[in-house]
């Protein structure tokens, strides 16, 4: 079984990145970023970069929280999977303990048995 799987396809990756240049390159552009004027074309100026940056994070933030959420998924799964296993080892360790016993025992009353006549060895 193979648990691990991407989250996107690099596909994905290639166009949330031209989205993210795309914006750059206008906000560049415009020279919204560089241009220093009045207060509130400053302020404008500000907001619209913070928003701009907000979104862009937010992508971001998303894609790292949905990597955390598989990795404690796959976390608990190795727990699990560690707890089920031990469990089998101990139930085999217990098993073997007994057919060692029952050989032992098998063996000391084959030794019992008298010999048949006529029987060669």
């Amino acid at each position: 079984m193979n648990y691990v799987q991407p989250v996107q396809s690099s596909g994905n990756l290639k166009s949330a990145d031209l989205d993210f240049e795309e914006n750059v390159r206008t906000l560049g552009h415009n020279g919204a970023a560089f241009r220093q004027g009045d207060t509130a074309n400053g302020e404008a100026t500000a907001n619209s970069l913070s928003a701009l940056l907000r979104r862009v994070s937010g992508n971001s933030t998303r894609e790292i929280d949905a990597l955390i959420g598989d990795l404690r998924d796959l976390r608990e799964k190795l727990r699990s999977d560690g707890d089920r296993i031990h469990r089998e080892i101990v139930e085999y360790a217990a098993l073997s303990q007994q057919v060692m016993q029952l050989s032992k025992i098998i063996s000391e009353s084959v030794k019992r048995l008298p010999d048949s006549p006529g029987v060669d060895c």
